[in-house]
Order: C-alpha cells, then sequence, then structure tokens
C-alpha cells in the first residue's frame, strides 16, 4: 500500500544511490553542486587515482566474461592495458608508470581466484525499496558461496579497492553502501547476503564483516534518516531555493542556500571537484594537483 501524505498524496521517494547519500553527509554544498545545480558547475581536472580505479575495474569486470581458457593472469594484463584510462596524470611517464603497477596488481590478483568460480554478476545493479527509500547501485562483484552455518547458498559482496590507504575489518563494517548493496542484491536476486569483503588490492589484503538481520536494519534506518535531511533540502531547492542562484556565478554563496545546503570545511575540500567554486572550501584547503594520490615516488 501506498504511503499517503498530509494531503493525501503518495508519499515521494527519495532516489539515490549510495554515492549521493554519502555525498550529502561528507558535504550539503558539495551535494548541491553535483545532483542539483543545472547546469551543473565545471569540475577540475580528471584526478589521476580515479582513472587507476576505473582501469582496474573494468579490467577485473572484463576478465570474468572471457572464455574459461583465456581466464589468465597475462590476459588480466593485457585487458588493463588495452582498457587504460591516461586522464588526470602530469605527463605520458608518470600514467604509463602508474598503468605498470596497475598491471602488476590486476595479474597478482587475478592469480588468487578460481577462473571457475563464476560470479553471479560483475558490476552489476541492484536495487532495494523502502516506505521512504528507492536506493540502488552497481556493486563490483557478487559471489554466490555456501553459507558459514551450512544454512544453503547467500550471495557476498565485494568491492575492490586500489588505494594507498591501509584498510580494516571495521571498513567493511562500517561501510554503508556495502550494507546496501547486500541489501539490495538479497531483493533483487531473492538470496540472502550478509557477507561484505573489501578486497585491498595493493596489500591483497581481503576485509571481511558478516552482517546480521540487526545491523543491516541500522544501516538500512541511517540511510532512510539521511535521504529524510537530503530529499527536504532538494525540496526547498526545487521550491524556490534555486532561484535565488539564477544567473549568478558558480562561487556565490548566499546565506539561505548555504542554511540548506552548509559547506562542511575540512582537508578534504582540497580534493573536491568543485574547489574552484567554492570560496569556504578554498579557505580550508589548498586544491591538490590532480595526480597527488599517487604513490609518493610519483607525485
Amino acid at each position: 500500500m501506498e504511503q499517503l501524505g498530509l494531503e493525501g498524496m503518495p508519499t515521494r521517494l527519495y532516489s539515490c544511490t549510495p554515492s549521493r547519500l554519502t555525498s550529502w553527509l561528507d558535504c550539503p554544498r558539495r551535494y548541491r553542486l553535483t545532483y542539483l545545480d543545472r547546469p551543473q558547475p565545471a569540475k577540475g581536472p580528471p584526478w589521476a587515482h580515479n582513472s587507476v580505479g576505473a582501469s582496474v575495474h573494468n579490467a577485473l569486470a572484463r576478465w570474468w566474461s572471457l572464455a574459461r581458457p583465456d581466464r589468465t593472469p597475462a590476459s588480466a594484463g593485457r585487458l588493463l592495458d588495452t582498457g587504460w584510462i591516461g586522464e588526470g596524470f602530469r605527463d605520458d611517464g608518470q600514467s604509463d608508470r602508474a598503468r605498470h603497477r596497475a598491471r602488476d596488481l590486476v595479474e597478482g590478483y587475478v592469480a588468487t581466484l578460481d577462473p571457475d568460480d563464476e560470479p553471479v554478476g560483475c558490476e552489476r545493479t541492484v536495487g532495494v525499496r523502502t516506505e521512504s527509500l528507492a536506493v540502488s547501485g552497481r556493486v563490483d562483484r557478487i559471489d554466490r558461496r555456501a553459507s558459514a552455518d551450512g544454512s544453503g547458498d547467500e550471495l557476498v559482496i565485494v568491492d575492490y579497492k586500489t588505494g594507498r590507504r591501509p584498510m580494516s575489518a571495521d571498513d567493511a563494517r562500517s561501510s554503508l553502501a556495502l550494507a546496501l548493496y547486500a541489501l539490495a542484491a538479497a531483493r533483487t536476486l531473492r538470496t540472502r547476503s550478509r557477507r561484505v569483503e573489501l578486497h585491498h588490492l595493493p596489500t591483497g589484503e581481503v576485509h571481511v564483516h558478516e552482517h546480521s538481520a540487526d545491523s543491516l536494519a541500522r544501516h538500512l534506518d541511517r540511510a532512510a534518516s539521511i535521504a529524510l535531511d537530503a530529499s527536504a533540502a532538494d525540496t526547498a531547492w526545487r521550491g524556490g531555493l534555486s532561484s535565488r542562484l539564477a544567473d549568478k556565478p558558480p562561487d556565490t554563496e548566499d546565506a539561505a542556500v548555504d542554511e540548506a545546503f552548509p559547506p562542511r570545511p575540512s582537508a578534504l575540500c582540497g580534493w573536491c571537484d568543485f574547489s574552484r567554486h567554492c570560496p569556504t572550501g578554498r579557505a580550508a584547503a589548498a586544491p591538490q594537483q590532480s595526480w597527488a594520490a599517487l604513490g609518493e615516488d610519483d607525485r
């Protein structure tokens, strides 16, 4: 049954991805610039570390689509080379060095996989709805495995990580995105999903968390709470706030708009795509070079 509002109209579902929810948490002003401002303000240059991550993810997804005899570490390396995204690097030399390192990562990781262990999906879109929220997202990989308690098969959410930051099981446990992916995979594919894994390619470590029904419910409640705040701000934007910035430069600051979409300045502002349009963010942290997140020897 549809939930009715005060005027007898169906409640509008807040449609989103996990990224949209976390964007609101991180900085409502960046959320507005990303999802609401139209035309969207120009972003800064592409980030080299994002190019590395996308190239690795694409190669691993394509590897599973190969015929079984072709699923070798060498083929993963070739897929990385042919699909390399060379944006955001200082120069071609830096891009080539990063490509060689990324190729080593995917070849080393693929060597640990069983090529016969076919995933349920790679880059698979899944979704789940509640009374107030419709969330969907694309999962790096979904495996089907026997559950630890012997109750039958279950779906395992696998997320690839290529960044240099060390990770732990706490990252898997606290990830809102992974919990929502587990809920959405279970709903979409009608199979229980509780286990989430972060596969950190630079270290070869796999960080695991086994959710309970209660912990997944807490993450869903958290998502609904975030969505409630973001949806209220969206409604205010559509209701007239957007007109306050009409025909003004993207870096215009407005008290009423900033009350609904406040900036949250921090050291992370240096990595924001919209730094050039945010005086508050630029005062908090100088913009980073697009290749600054690469290894120490290539900054």
